[in-house]
């Protein structure tokens, strides 16, 4: 795609082989303070709006996209989990693509733990691997952090 669009910029059409191209794309992506021409490359910033709006899908729960998306996609789960079904459209493939790089870079905030399992969220202070590996009873697993807490007011 960007040798296309490197193609395009200098020759004036896709496929005619005709004209000098005289900068690499990495060039004309450089930033203009250090002599590019500050073109976007494409495919990162594909993934960071995708990333945006994934993030959309997980801060806001209660929205209509959000509710429609869990309800098609992944009912049963939530982003992180969620699976290429059968028949995914090409947004949620495109959304479940940058699924692993959200995930490495959340974090889950506690906050009175009624809303975190123990076993099946990422909610360690770890930056390399939030998540608890050692054997954890089912019942205790699906149990809230909220239950590891004491919450007596001295």
């Amino acid at each position: 795609m960007e040798t296309l669009m490197n193609e395009y910029w200098w020759t004036g059409s896709v496929g005619s082989g005709k004209g000098i191209r005289w900068r690499l794309w990495g060039g004309l992506c450089a930033p203009k303070t250090v002599g590019g021409m500050g073109f976007r490359r494409l495919h990162e910033m594909n993934l960071a709006l995708l990333g945006k709006q994934a993030w959309r899908l997980i801060t806001n729960p209660t929205s209509l996209v959000t509710k429609v998306y869990k309800a098609r996609y992944y009912p049963h789960t939530d982003f992180f989990e969620a699976k290429d079904g059968s028949n995914p459209s090409y947004i949620c493939r495109d959304l479940l693509a940058g699924q692993s790089t959200m995930r490495d870079g959340c974090r889950r905030a506690i906050g009175n733990g009624y809303d975190t399992s123990i076993g099946n969220t990422p909610w360690l202070p770890d930056d390399d691997d939030p998540y608890i590996h050692t054997d954890v009873p089912g019942e205790l697993a699906n149990a809230p952090v909220s239950s590891l807490l004491n919450i007596e007011v001295f």
